[in-house]
Formats: C-alpha cells, structure tokens, sequence
C-alpha cells in the first residue's frame, strides 16, 4: 500500500474564527466573503443576513463548486426558499449552518479534497 503526505496546506483552511472574523492563514477577514480551497472571495456580499437577495445566491451558484455552506453568524438561520431556487437549478448541494459548524465542515471537506465552497457571514458588531 502506497501512503502519500496529505498537503492540505496548500489548501485555504479557516484556522480561527469568532463572530466577527475569520482567520484563513495569516489573514483576518472581518466582512463576509466566499472561502474555496484555492481561492477567497471578498467582495461577496456587503450586507448581513437579512439583506441576502438574489444576486448574492446568483454569484453562489456561479462558483464551480459542489457543496455549498453557508455560514449565518453565531445562529444558523435560513434564507427564503425563493433565494435558493438559484443552487437547486444549478445542482449545488448546500447546507445553512451556523458560523462555526460551517467553519469545522468546510475543513473537513476540503481535507477530504471535495469540491466544496464556504460562505461566510459575520454578525453586526
């Protein structure tokens, strides 16, 4: 049996996080943003929670990827059926999750070398 090194630090992994940011390596990211394994998005969304719409599930839907998480803060909670339409008909597996549990998920699956996405939003300070 042939065993090879696990490089899954070549990988973006959220190392630390709390309510209002996230730490994906030396970085600290205190506004919402879209987490992939070899890249971050930034600019995602600029709103919390409560002002997801459509074009923010449309870019989503856009990424590529497989699953999706999404992070809702400190409590998981769910955005409107209707803005969900766009990952169903784009076939993107999703789970809602609170930030944490999203956080924890999205490492394994990226250590599981998956086709995963994570967005992540921070509560208001």
């Amino acid at each position: 049996m042939k065993l090879h090194l696990d490089k899954s630090d070549q990988y973006n992994t959220i190392a630390r996080y709390d309510a209002r940011h996230v730490m994906i390596g030396p970085n600290r990211y205190e506004t919402s943003l879209i987490v992939l394994p070899e890249r971050i998005e930034t600019d995602w969304h600029s709103g919390g929670f409560e002002s997801l719409d459509e074009a923010a599930f449309a870019r989503l839907a856009g990424l590529g990827c497989e699953i999706l998480i999404l992070g809702t803060g400190q409590r998981q909670r769910f955005p409107q059926p209707r803005l969900l339409k766009t990952l169903f008909d784009a076939r993107i597996g999703f789970d809602v999750m609170d930030l944490g549990s999203a956080c924890r998920t999205y490492n394994i699956l990226v250590a599981e070398h998956r086709n995963v996405a994570a967005a992540l939003l921070f509560d208001p300070a």
